[in-house]
């Protein structure tokens, strides 16, 4: 009996494993935020999830497919439930274009995600050596957490700006540096925190259906979307989330196998 122990261990961790990735119901997205504080203007704001789950410190990459389409994305926000993501990568997961090129419209979509490794992502981070852009006046407790837990990737990832807010609308373009832990507040070239006006580093957001190009400090149009297509959506939507609920069905069958076999021991 002891033998079967530790193979049935196995598969159990294989199952957990199994369930960094799975089915999401993908919703568009059209505004940047984050509620770490990741400045818009130094991240692809197009390539953006916005989950249910917390920010995490090492695990803010994420591989989201449909239909054989793949796009890496940042978990850089935390939703009050839905699986959103930028507009244009839902467009472009759906209909294989940009939405700028190609808008469409539609809601929830069953799509395949896998958590993927930072380095993953480090094209969708501006700023040198693919360090996670902080606004230094309003990321520290998230910043605090991350430094606080040894090998995070965001611990020893991260670059501060003396920057108030996500869509780089108020604060100074300027690197800050922080002498954690003797210190908890980042020191800048100027006053941190300084609301002066910024708009030398703009944010943009893709509008829903239209694909047009945004500021999004003002919502004024620096650009038109090209023309709208119909997808037809929903193909596979079914067997996708039955196969979602077969995978939670496999990991809890497993489980309570594994502790009746743990406790005959």
């Amino acid at each position: 009996m002891r033998c079967a122990i530790p193979f049935f261990l196995n598969v159990l961790a294989a199952a957990t494993a199994r369930a960094a990735g799975g089915t999401v119901w993908a919703t568009p997205h059209e505004s940047y935020s984050s509620s770490v504080g990741v400045l818009g203007c130094k991240v692809d704001t197009n390539r953006i999830a916005y989950w249910p789950a917390s920010v995490d410190c090492t695990n803010i990459c994420v591989a989201l497919s449909y239909e054989g389409r793949t796009v890496h994305l940042l978990r850089i926000d935390q939703s009050e439930g839905a699986y959103d993501v930028s507009y244009d990568a839902w467009n472009y997961l759906v209909t294989g274009y940009p939405a700028t090129e190609r808008p469409t419209a539609g809601g929830a979509v069953a799509m395949e995600y896998q958590d993927a490794e930072p380095s993953a992502c480090a094209s969708l981070i501006h700023t040198d050596g693919a360090k996670l852009p902080l606004s230094a006046p309003n990321s520290m407790n998230y910043l605090a957490s991350c430094l606080e837990q040894e090998d995070s990737w965001v611990g020893n990832n991260h670059v501060l700006y003396n920057i108030l807010d996500p869509i780089c609308s108020w604060g100074n373009n300027e690197v800050c540096t922080l002498d954690w832990p003797t210190a908890n507040q980042a020191d800048c070239p100027t006053q941190l925190g300084t609301p002066t006006a910024l708009t030398s580093e703009p944010v943009y957001n893709i509008q829903y259906i239209t694909g047009n190009k945004v500021l999004a400090s003002n919502g004024q149009v620096v650009s038109s979307g090209g023309p709208s297509i119909t997808s037809n959506l929903g193909l596979n939507q079914n067997a996708s989330g039955r196969a979602a609920r077969g995978d939670r069905v496999l990991i809890m069958a497993i489980g309570v196998f594994t502790y009746w076999m743990l406790g005959r021991i």
